[in-house]
């Protein structure tokens, strides 16, 4: 009886853990769900620096592999309006992103692992490498385009 006990309790836990959402909490857009805000510097290719303001915000649907992102940030002289949707499969991302002010679009594709993303985004006028961490309600942004005056973009974002 006791065999019997010890396998039943086993395959009670077992059917609970299959049941709960385990790919999901893989999923590394699960931990950027939310609204964030904060700021950075953007630096132009002649060296000169800018504060931005930014509001973030992300949606994440499915089981944690599809996210919707809006990310706007405002300096005195630069405005971007950042929307993207993108998927996750087994460690790499892909999907589409569009940028308002600019009328660009284009792809995006990468890898994610753990809390970090690594990805490259590609469009007709535009394309730039971007790196983002989520840790905890902090999360740190980085955008180096590639051909335009800006160099680089450094955020960091809190969650609201």
């Amino acid at each position: 009886m006791t065999g019997s006990r010890i396998t039943a309790t086993g395959l009670v836990m077992a059917l609970a853990l299959a049941a709960s959402p385990t790919q999901a909490a893989m999923s590394p857009f699960r931990a950027m769900a939310g609204s964030w805000s904060g700021g950075g510097v953007l630096s132009t290719a002649d060296g000169q620096q800018e504060r931005l303001r930014c509001r973030a915000s992300y949606d994440v649907a499915g089981s944690g592999e599809q996210l919707r992102l809006n990310l706007r940030c405002a300096s005195a002289s630069y405005n971007f309006d950042l929307a993207s949707q993108v998927q996750y499969s087994g460690g790499a991302i892909s999907g589409e992103w569009t940028e308002a002010s600019r009328n660009a679009s284009g792809t995006i594709e990468g890898r994610a692992i753990g809390d970090r993303v690594e990805a490259a985004a590609r469009g007709q006028s535009f394309s730039a490498n971007l790196s983002l961490t989520t840790r905890g309600n902090r999360q740190t942004v980085s955008i180096r385009p590639a051909g335009t005056d800006v160099r680089d973009v450094s955020l960091l974002l809190e969650r609201r």
